[in-house]
């Protein structure tokens, strides 16, 4: 991920004037790409808006920061404890069952994706099962592998060790704390393939102004309206590179993939969710970026695409930002 460029002879090629403001550009290469909903929010100030922002939409992999907030939360509680080992947690799976190394993982490990469990796992796309490694091929914390094992049972542990359904908690623990107003958790679904793993992927649905709020949320370092919803420590922890090359070729963190610090924008992570609903935050300027796809009709965008619709949106925030 590269932030901001702009490329001129892009917006040529998606028809658009370079005379033209930078609004009138990004909203005609969002209508071109076949965005559903764009945002830029800067402490609850919409910079730029487009699409249906009230649209609660599959979020994909973006569920895996949101789990990772409430990792943060019940961690300050002392109720989880991510130096845990797999074994102590009595985590396991369907046959062929977990080796004694590969129990030796520790939460912690499953958090930066580099827990060495290369199980098969509920919600793998084909490039998923086309890149995991040889089970028994890396010991814990030695390599990065975009795990959903590691994602699915870091759910599980979730659930066991708290006693709490995962969308219900983050209803209660954040969604209805800073006002989302679209949000259920009876919109969001657990998904089973027990050919594959006892361990459920746990998708959420979120619309985009909601998406921007719970990132308002971290870019404020987890305060809101005077409260402290997720811990500033675990927000930090979790934004470190783990991992220096991740998905998208940026280093990832705690569930969250980094922005490069040569990038010049000061601290910023993010996630993708199908390589196109994106959620960016950057605390050192107060601002958010959320771009969404309606993903349950066929659509062709791409993740080129959305980064270059992105940097046009990036262009607008910083213009209003200065």
């Amino acid at each position: 991920m590269r932030w901001p460029l702009v490329f001129p002879a892009v917006l040529l090629l998606f028809g658009v004037s370079c005379t033209s403001s930078p609004e009138r550009r990004a909203e005609a290469m969002a209508r071109e790409i076949g965005s559903a909903a764009v945002l830029a929010v800067r402490k609850g100030e919409v910079l730029f808006s487009y699409g249906d922002v009230t649209r609660n939409l599959p979020c994909h992999s973006i569920r895996k920061p949101f789990l990772g907030a409430l990792y943060g939360i019940y961690r300050e509680r002392g109720i989880i404890d991510i130096d845990a080992t797999i074994a102590e947690l009595g985590i396991d799976d369907i046959p062929p069952e977990l080796s004694e190394n590969e129990k030796r993982a520790c939460v912690r490990d499953l958090l930066a994706a580099r827990s060495g469990i290369y199980h098969p796992a509920a919600g793998e796309v084909p490039a998923m099962e086309r890149a995991r490694p040889e089970r028994g091929s890396h010991p814990a914390d030695t390599h990065f592998y975009y795990n959903n094992w590691d994602f699915n049972a870091l759910g599980t542990i979730f659930r066991e060790q708290t006693g709490e359904d995962i969308f219900a908690a983050f209803e209660r623990e954040i969604a209805v704390p800073i006002g989302m107003q679209d949000f259920s958790a009876a919109n969001c679904r657990y998904a089973y393939e027990y050919s594959k793993s006892v361990h459920p992927a746990y998708f959420f649905s979120m619309s985009a102004r909601d998406m921007a709020r719970f990132g308002e949320l971290l870019a404020a370092w987890g305060e809101w309206d005077g409260r402290q919803i997720i811990p500033r420590e675990w927000i930090e922890v979790s934004t470190l590179a783990y991992s220096e090359k991740g998905i998208h070729n940026d280093p990832y963190g705690y569930l969250w993939c980094i922005v490069p610090a040569e990038q010049g924008l000061g601290r910023g992570f993010y996630h993708t969710g199908m390589s196109v609903h994106l959620l960016t935050v950057f605390p050192d300027l107060d601002l958010v970026l959320v771009h969404r796809v309606d993903t349950e009709e066929p659509y062709t965008t791409t993740f080129r695409e959305v980064v270059e619709l992105m940097e046009q949106v990036m262009e607008i925030a910083l213009k209003e930002t200065s």
